[in-house]
C-alpha cells in the first residue's frame, strides 16, 4: 500500500516539477488519474523549498530580492508549467470567438499579447504581495507560500471532479492529463489543503476556504461558458489567480 502511494506521489511529483523522479516510477492513465490526490501536495513541496529559499536569503538581502529568488525558486521547480497555463488561457479565452478556436490558439506555442499581459501581471502582482507581506511579517511570507501553493493546487486540481476534459491528448501539445477524479482522490486532495492551512497557523482560515470556494465557482463559470470544462492550460490559469487570491488575502488580515 505504502510503495503505490508513494508511486502516485512521484507521478505527481513528476508531472508538475522539474525534479528527478526514482527510475522505478510506473505511469499510466488510471495512475495518473489517482495521482491527483497528491497535486496539493506538490504544492507543499514547492511552496515549502521557495519558503526555504525564501528563509535563507532573508538573512542577508532585503525583503524585495528575498521575495524574487523565492519565486524565481518555484519558476525553476515547475518549469513555469503553470504560468504558461496561465498565458495560454489568456490568449485563447481573449482571442478566439468560437470554442475550436479558443483551444486552437490555446495548443499554439506561440504567445500572444492578452498571454503576455496576463504573464506579466501576474508575476508582478505575486511580487507585490508577497513583498507588501514581509513588511509586516518576514515569517508570514514562509506560511504564505506553502499555503499559497498548496491550495492554489488543491482548487485546480478539484475542477477535475466536476469538470469535462474538453481536449483530446492527440491535439495537445502538452502531457497527458489526469481527466478523471474519484471521491476519494477528492477527499485526499482537500484533507491535505485544509491540513496544510491549518498548520500554517493563517489567521481566518476558515474566511480563506470561503473565499476560495466562491472563487473556484466563478471560475468554473467562467470556464464552462467558455470552452465548456477545463483543459491542462484551464487548470494552469486557475491554480495562479488562486495563488494570488492567497497572497491577498494574507496580505489583507496582516493591515
Amino acid at each position: 500500500m505504502f510503495a503505490r502511494e508513494l508511486n502516485l506521489f512521484f507521478i505527481a511529483m513528476g508531472f508538475f516539477t522539474r525534479i528527478p523522479m526514482p527510475v522505478w516510477v510506473e505511469v499510466d492513465n488510471e495512475r495518473l488519474n489517482q495521482a491527483s490526490r497528491y497535486f496539493a501536495l506538490v504544492g507543499v513541496v514547492v511552496g515549502g523549498l521557495s519558503a526555504l529559499i525564501y528563509g535563507l536569503t532573508i538573512q542577508i538581502l532585503p525583503n524585495s530580492v528575498a521575495v524574487l529568488f523565492a519565486m524565481l525558486t518555484g519558476l525553476l521547480l515547475t518549469g513555469g508549467f503553470h504560468e504558461d497555463g496561465l498565458a495560454d488561457t489568456a490568449d485563447g479565452f481573449g482571442g478566439g470567438w468560437q470554442v475550436q478556436d479558443k483551444l486552437t490558439i490555446m495548443k499554439d506555442s506561440r504567445i500572444g499579447t492578452y498571454g503576455v499581459l496576463a504573464l506579466v501581471m501576474g508575476l508582478l502582482l505575486k511580487f507585490v504581495l508577497l513583498s507588501e507581506i514581509a513588511l509586516f511579517d518576514g515569517d508570514l511570507v514562509i506560511a504564505a507560500l506553502v499555503v499559497g501553493h498548496c491550495l492554489s493546487r488543491m482548487v485546480a486540481a478539484s475542477l477535475i471532479f466536476t469538470e469535462t476534459y474538453v481536449r483530446d491528448d492527440s491535439s495537445s501539445k502538452s502531457k497527458p492529463l489526469a481527466q478523471s477524479q474519484t471521491l476519494n482522490e477528492l477527499g485526499i486532495l482537500l484533507l491535505t489543503g485544509v491540513l496544510t492551512l491549518w498548520l500554517s497557523g493563517i489567521a481566518s482560515a476558515i474566511s480563506l476556504c470561503l473565499l476560495l470556494l466562491a472563487l473556484r465557482q466563478l471560475l468554473v463559470r467562467g470556464c464552462r461558458r467558455q470552452i465548456g470544462g477545463y483543459t491542462g492550460d484551464v487548470l494552469g490559469a486557475v491554480q495562479q489567480v488562486s495563488e494570488l487570491v492567497c497572497y491577498l488575502f494574507i496580505l489583507v488580515i496582516s493591515l
